[in-house]
């Protein structure tokens, strides 16, 4: 029965890189005689002509603005920093001044070591951020942490971010579980075309409720898309990435949206004790 349904999959993935490559030797990217069936198969078509990429694919009922840093943290200072994060971020959420909330914070397992992950959301897009900022900047308890965290840190980087309209709104969730963050760079001028692809594939991965939430840069990197998945394990994140190819769609999705991109990473995540998202 195993052997089947891995021949089943290895045949529709073949299927597909046939396609791709056909697609990369007649143009590179989607061809000009597959526009009307692509208008008519994608249900959340955008025009990219009639507003700013960010108005067109970001949720239009929400003014939620996403923040995620990168701390590459010093490997003998690992405990102290995620003990020092997990007391800090308690008090920010009792603190109801402030209008920000920690979504998720992880330690990353397989992908770059000894770093830490967190996504903040800002109710309230930019003046929310501005104000948080604002608040933090006279706030002596934070400042302390800030200086003593960044003894232990090797580099960071953050980026701000807006949500997918057509993707899952990230909520706390009960665990134990790992989280997946693939990470995608694309070709300048292509976050319509990837959109449009997504909106219509995303419901191919809602079975094993896998999807928490997709997110795309507006400081930082631009053209970079984040993609966050939770899984019971490993295992259990294999099996479910194989049920994908077995459900007709998901690789007319992969096809057209992988000569969009031009780097892509894989972070396997862990959550800290104090995630919402565990």
């Amino acid at each position: 029965m195993a052997t089947a349904w891995s021949l089943q999959i290895f045949k529709r993935q073949q299927h597909f890189l046939n396609k791709v490559h056909s697609t990369e030797l007649a143009r590179g990217f989607v061809h000009t005689s597959d526009e009307g069936w692509l208008s008519s198969m994608f249900a959340h078509k955008v025009d990219a002509r009639k507003d700013a990429h960010s108005n067109l694919l970001s949720k239009k009922e929400t003014s939620n603005l996403y923040k995620i840093q990168f701390h590459n943290v010093k490997p003998e200072y690992m405990e102290a920093y995620n003990k020092m994060s997990d007391e800090v971020q308690k008090e920010l959420h009792r603190d109801a001044d402030y209008p920000c909330e920690v979504v998720g914070s992880w330690n990353t397992w397989y992908g770059e070591q000894d770093q830490a992950v967190h996504l903040w959301r800002y109710s309230g897009g930019y003046p929310a951020l501005t104000e948080c900022l604002r608040k933090l900047n006279s706030n002596v308890a934070y400042l302390a942490f800030r200086k003593e965290r960044s003894k232990m840190l090797i580099s960071r980087h953050n980026q701000l971010l807006l949500e997918f309209s057509f993707w899952n709104e990230p909520l706390p969730r009960s665990g134990p579980n790992i989280y997946e963050l693939r990470t995608y760079q694309l070709l300048p001028g292509t976050m319509i075309e990837w959109g449009n692809n997504w909106a219509r594939a995303i419901k191919y991965r809602q079975e094993n409720n896998e999807a928490v939430g997709g997110f795309f840069t507006q400081i930082g990197e631009l053209y970079v898309v984040h993609h966050l998945w939770a899984y019971k394990d490993l295992q259990s994140r294999q099996e479910t990435r194989n049920a994908a190819w077995l459900k007709e769609g998901w690789d007319v999705n992969v096809h057209y949206t992988m000569p969009l991109i031009r780097k892509m990473e894989s972070r396997i995540m862990i959550p800290m004790e104090h995630s919402p998202l565990q």
